[in-house]
């Protein structure tokens, strides 16, 4: 069913106004910490109220503020994932689970006991949250989620409490049950790789507001906004300016590039992601002599600082594989390329 938000709400730093529709579909909100991402899904969810605005579901009001509807939070059917769990630590894992099911002593046992099994949590049925790892409890938030049979999932940064080996499995396994998921689910994150490999439409926010909603292809492909940019990770921005038609100055890097697109009259900055950078040995479209300035060696690649040569400019991120750094003897000056086909114009 479709899922309309569309909410004020006055904040110590800013203003919250969120606007977005969604409809059967896993649903990114993207920001930095702060930006009001925690603050829209409370909203939803009934735990906060917004200062105006509505919220619908289908052809249910949760929230109006001009038709005075604020349906209270157990009436909502939404499932919430928070960030700690916020299992309840006087029941056990079995009791926790029980507790979303609607029905007899009966029915909540044999549903509890169903979730128990999918989600692997066999011989924890009597454990208390403070005895669980920090796996085991986020399978008990998502199982007890579950089984009250929501009609919209909200997953707040659900893998921030776990480490990187944890993390990986239990994406995997939110992976595989948001795949059988018929409802709506909003997924807010600071990491775009768990939004991209999650989630099909991606919201950018920043500072309370949405600056912009696009499939998760697009949104990496061009990003449009800065923020947009700066959250999809790319790590080489600089403010930059139109020249002509298919060429632009970068300022901060001191370099006239050409582009494949038409470059917008309304050009602010320019961004290239440091995996896009090349090394070339002739001389190529967008290709200049560069300093280095310092490398730090990664598991699988060198992370290199580098300057264009001859010129004060802000320094840029490439990342290069081990094999082709050795190629290049380790040199002092490189000569790289900036692929007209990679750079990021953002307007805004």
């Amino acid at each position: 069913m479709r899922l309309e938000v569309s909410i004020k709400k006055k904040l110590v730093n800013f203003e919250l106004q969120c606007e977005f529709t969604t409809e059967d579909e896993i649903f990114a909100l993207l920001g930095a910490s702060g930006c009001g991402k925690s603050m829209t899904l409370e909203c939803m969810a009934g735990i906060e109220t917004p200062d105006r605005g509505f919220i619908r579901f289908g052809n249910t009001v949760l929230f109006d503020s001009e038709k005075k509807i604020n349906v209270r939070p157990q009436e909502r059917h939404i499932g919430y994932l928070f960030q700690n769990y916020a299992l309840f630590t006087n029941m056990t894992v079995a009791e926790n689970i029980a507790f979303t099911v609607k029905g007899t002593k009966a029915e909540k046992k044999c549903l509890a006991d169903k979730y128990i099994e999918r989600f692997s949590l066999n011989g924890l049925e009597n454990s208390y949250p403070d005895k669980l790892s920090g796996g085991q409890q986020q399978r008990t938030a998502f199982a007890r989620m579950l089984a009250s049979n929501a009609q919209i999932l909200l997953l707040d940064e659900p893998f921030s409490a776990l480490d990187e080996y944890l993390k990986w499995q239990m994406e995997l396994d939110l992976r595989k049950e948001l795949a059988q998921y018929n409802g709506s689910a909003l997924f807010v994150s600071h990491n775009r790789g768990e939004v991209y490999r999650l989630c099909s439409r991606i919201a950018v926010m920043n500072q309370g507001r949405i600056e912009a909603i696009k499939m998760k292809d697009s949104l990496f492909r061009s990003p449009d906004t800065l923020m947009a940019t700066i959250l999809s990770g790319c790590k080489n921005i600089s403010t930059a300016r139109r020249v002509s038609a298919h060429t632009i100055y970068a300022e901060e890097w001191q370099m006239e590039l050409q582009t494949e697109d038409i470059v917008p009259p309304d050009l602010t900055y320019v961004g290239i992601r440091a995996h896009n950078i090349h090394a070339v040995f002739s001389t190529e479209e967008n290709a200049f002599e560069f300093t280095v300035h310092e490398v730090i060696e990664d598991i699988f690649a060198f992370n290199v600082i580098i300057r264009r040569s001859h010129s004060d400019g802000k320094t840029l991120y490439w990342i290069v594989e081990k094999k082709t750094w050795e190629r290049l003897c380790m040199q002092k000056k490189v000569y790289l390329t900036l692929p007209k086909e990679s750079l990021i114009m953002v307007k805004r």
